[in-house]
């Protein structure tokens, strides 16, 4: 046994969808479901207080599954918070990156290159700098307080990862070949290896790196590939709205190198996931992966399950589903637990962001009623 699972439980199958994308492999999830509804909560009341309320936004949490929790779900304990509050600031990032792109706002986007700059690794800055640096300093401060050098290699990571991510979307590809290692990239395969290697305490020895990368390539194409798949609709969507005659997904990409409809297009999308996740499952088994050290075997078969859990948040998420899933609130009985759950809310969240989604609402009275009753 490669991972030595204790921190999170198996779900049964049937239990949940994972559109036959996951070649057999069972979703974990992480045993703890409050940290990581603090971390997300904790960078959405910063995000708001430093840099400016957020609108139409959706992140992480999910009304069954939390991104966190089923990516990571061997996530050290002490750790989840931190990792899940990381995670949030990077969702938030990328929106606020996202935007300026489709708006082509040249002075607004460099600026935000600059937070992952080359001060990325300073955690003291002035008060000159951008909020959202001010904001990216705290963190790896609070990481450097826990685990100091793999702190640093998952800043590092995270700033290299965006500055390639920031020159893959400057044209259209015309061919899937072209555009699947951009997307790899895009998609945050340098970011997730930082993610990983922190939450999980791993440490890659230097002589294995290289290789490690390139064997779990299939997976993070996998990975990039789902995004892809549930966000379509999403990104079609902002695309249109924002004049763009061109989408950066593999669904559009497919569309147009095999001039085929949408239909088409996404049934080919799934069946390149199987491919690569079925390459990748073949990697783990071969005599290469297994006379790696420990920690980078372990780190492999992390990033098989982050797949997977990625699948089943994606089919899930609010951030990809536009409010297809989310349904006014029931009136809730005004018990204690109710009580400490809007207090929380208030507390965290500014006027705009106290919405919370009726499963997650749902979800947090059941317990949290256990512990107040």
């Amino acid at each position: 046994m490669v991972m030595d699972f204790k921190h999170s439980n198996v779900l049964a199958p049937g239990t949940y969808r994972d559109d036959d994308l996951a070649n057999g492999v069972p979703l974990r999830i992480h045993k703890d479901p409050y940290k990581e509804i603090a971390g997300t909560l904790r960078a959405h009341k910063d995000w708001n207080d430093s840099v400016g309320h957020v609108r139409d936004y959706q992140g992480g949490l999910g009304e069954q599954f939390s991104f966190i929790r089923v990516t990571i779900p061997e996530c050290l304990p002490e750790r989840l918070e931190i990792i899940s509050y990381a995670n949030e600031y990077a969702f938030l990032y990328d929106d606020e990156m996202e935007n300026l792109d489709l708006k082509n706002f040249k002075e607004g986007r460099d600026g935000m290159l600059d937070v992952f700059g080359n001060d990325a690794l300073n955690a003291k800055v002035t008060d000159e700098v951008r909020p959202e640096k001010k904001l990216q300093a705290k963190l790896l401060a609070d990481m450097m307080a826990i685990d100091p050098s793999r702190a640093i290699t998952t800043m590092r990571a995270w700033a290299k990862f965006v500055d390639l991510a920031s020159r893959t979307r400057s044209e259209p590809f015309e061919t899937l070949e072209e555009y699947l290692p951009s997307r790899v990239i895009d998609a945050g395969e340098l970011f997730w290896y930082g993610m990983l290697t922190f939450a999980m305490a791993l440490t890659i020895p230097a002589l294995e790196l290289d290789l490690c990368m390139r064997l779990a390539r299939p997976g993070y194409a996998a990975i990039s590939l789902t995004n892809d798949l549930y966000s379509w609709r999403k990104e079609h969507e902002d695309a249109q709205k924002a004049g763009q005659d061109y989408v950066f997904n593999t669904v559009w990409v497919i569309m147009q190198e095999r001039k085929c409809s949408e239909e088409v297009a996404i049934q080919i999308c799934r069946e390149e996931i199987k491919r690569h996740f079925k390459e990748f499952e073949d990697i783990l088994e071969s005599p290469e992966a297994k006379a790696l050290s420990q920690d980078t075997q372990t780190y492999l078969h992390a990033v098989r399950l982050s797949h997977v859990g990625n699948l089943v948040w994606s089919i899930y998420c609010p951030r990809y589903q536009r409010g297809i899933n989310q349904v006014l609130a029931p009136q809730v009985p005004h018990t204690a637990a109710s009580r400490v759950l809007d207090t929380i809310v208030k507390f965290l969240l500014s006027p705009l962001q106290q919405f919370i989604h009726i499963g997650q609402r749902m979800f947090l009275l059941q317990n949290l009623t256990r512990l107040v009753s």
